[in-house]
């Protein structure tokens, strides 16, 4: 209940960052897909999420930089439930988001055609 709580806090302080991509990624704006947003996973809160496509967008910011060994353990545990975990650095996002857009969907295009093979 707690991580629920806490999903709830982020949903309601957002960055940025994270509401500039929801902007894109919200009611379905992006293929056609249902994304939600600060969502506990197992013990973990992930930035976004397309459960149909099992695939986790996390967004990084420079205290990333620290958290490497953190951030490929939890990656890792997330992978070993089924997703797939893609990852921008918020920079990218606010100087290239048509170029983040493009990445994602070719990400989530892939996870269609893993997902049905």
């Amino acid at each position: 209940m707690e991580l629920l709580n806490q999903a709830r806090k982020l949903r309601n302080k957002q960055t940025d960052v994270e509401g500039i991509l929801w902007g894109v990624l919200r009611n379905r704006q992006l293929l056609g897909l249902k994304f939600r947003r600060q969502v506990p996973i197992d013990r973990y809160i992930v930035d976004f999420v397309c459960f149909e496509r099992k695939l986790i967008v996390e967004l990084d910011g420079g205290q990333h930089l620290d958290a490497a060994e953190y951030d490929a353990q939890r990656t890792l545990e997330l992978e070993k439930r089924g997703f797939i975990v893609v990852r921008f650095w918020n920079h990218e996002v606010l100087e290239s988001l048509a170029e983040v857009i493009d990445s994602l969907s070719l990400a989530l295009s892939r996870r269609e055609r893993e997902l049905k093979a």
